[in-house]
């Protein structure tokens, strides 16, 4: 189960984001500005965060097993018609309708663990999902990187699709067939119900927002830096520009040490530690040196990977009924901010080179800094009014 499980996370994020290590090529090619191909990316992104709280509906009814076995499917075959789209605008709308087609594995993977894997192991197996995710988002950036400079863009994205068949058929052989899944109906009234609640919790609302923002600038950064790369003054070859991917390995050991992070300084303090690391990163980045780049985006990594974990754990946390349904609305809200900031992001670079990039970044985290802050006010007023002080 647990091996089906990485595989399917593997194919989700090498998919998801496939064109981003790209949009250099795929705009020279297409002749396309760099706001016009981030669509690419901002479409899969966007359909996912619309489509991921319907499908997890739909999974209570028709099973999780079904549910995540029909979104690989479909859009391993979708990536397989992505690179013979003819124009920008098909290569658009195919990645829309396979962003939507994946939204039913987050919607799916979690619920289909928890009902499925001993207390135990339960912790151990979503850790193999979560570094599939990481893995998936990491290997499909570079294999596109290096293939689309021994070939091109078209072949790198139908080397991923074939990856993706690959596991996709590794996942239908190898997951367990559901024991503990009991189906139930879908109610639409219900469910507006549950998300209404979510959506007027302040608490959650706030979690919510700070999820988006951390993302937005993530999306922003890893959108735009394949063009500031490939152009003056450092002019890297496409591979080299896919390879800077594996800084993404910074997020997979800052988001293990995020719970010790919180227990020394409380879920604020790790968040105001993840704002400012963001914001450093941020503004080392503009300097013309590759090396200051390079630590900027293990900063913004950090900083993003520690947020983003200590958001997303406060939701579950906060949330005592209708837990799968907060989550998915997380979930929402920070594909919404990794579309948003793709968009803005490489409109700012269009307009204003990197520097307007990274402007939107310190904007985005001065926001998240602005609601941290708010809550931490909230806080201590609570505090003193239940002891009287």
């Amino acid at each position: 189960m647990s091996f089906a499980l990485f595989s399917a996370g593997i194919s989700t994020f090498a998919l998801l984001y496939s064109t981003q290590a790209l949009l250099p090529a795929i705009s020279a090619d297409l002749h396309v500005s760099p706001d016009q191909a981030s669509w690419t990316v901002s479409a899969a992104t966007g359909a996912l965060a619309v489509a991921v709280v319907p499908l997890s509906a739909l999974s209570e009814r028709y099973g999780r097993r079904a549910m995540m076995t029909g979104s690989l499917i479909v859009a391993a075959l979708v990536a397989l018609a992505a690179p013979f789209a003819p124009n920008l605008a098909t290569l658009i709308v195919l990645r829309a309708v396979q962003g939507a087609a994946l939204a039913g594995l987050p919607a799916s993977a979690m619920a289909f663990l928890a009902e499925e894997v001993r207390p135990k192991a339960l912790v151990a197996a979503i850790g193999l999902f979560v570094s599939g995710n990481s893995i998936g988002g990491m290997s499909g950036r570079i294999v596109t990187g290096w293939v689309a400079q021994a070939s091109n863009w078209r072949v790198a994205l139908g080397v991923v699709g074939l990856m993706a068949v690959i596991c996709a058929v590794i996942f239908r052989a190898t997951i367990p067939r559901a024991r503990h899944f009991t189906p139930r109906p879908v109610s639409p009234r219900s469910l507006a119900r549950t998300v209404r609640g979510h959506l007027c919790d302040p608490l959650l609302c706030r979690l919510y927002a700070l999820g988006a923002l951390f993302m937005v600038v993530f999306g922003a950064v890893y959108t735009v830096i394949g063009y500031r790369l490939t152009a003056a003054p450092f002019e890297l070859p496409q591979g080299i520009v896919g390879s800077v991917f594996l800084v993404y390995l910074v997020g997979t050991v800052t988001s293990a040490a995020a719970g010790k992070l919180v227990e020394r300084v409380g879920r604020r303090g790790a968040l105001y530690l993840a704002i400012g690391t963001a914001a450093l990163g941020l503004l080392l980045s503009v300097l013309d040196s590759l090396v200051a780049v390079l630590l900027g985006l293990v900063l913004i990594t950090a900083g993003f990977f520690v947020g983003h974990s200590v958001a997303s754990s406060s939701v579950s946390h906060t949330a005592t009924t209708g837990r799968a349904q907060a989550s998915a609305l997380y979930q929402t809200t920070y594909y919404l901010g990794s579309s948003l900031g793709a968009l803005l992001g490489a409109l700012a670079f269009h307009i204003m080179g990197w520097n307007g990039t990274v402007a939107l970044g310190l904007l985005a985290m001065a926001a998240a800094a602005a609601v941290t802050l708010y809550a931490t006010r909230k806080a201590v007023a609570a505090r003193r009014l239940a002891t009287g002080a």
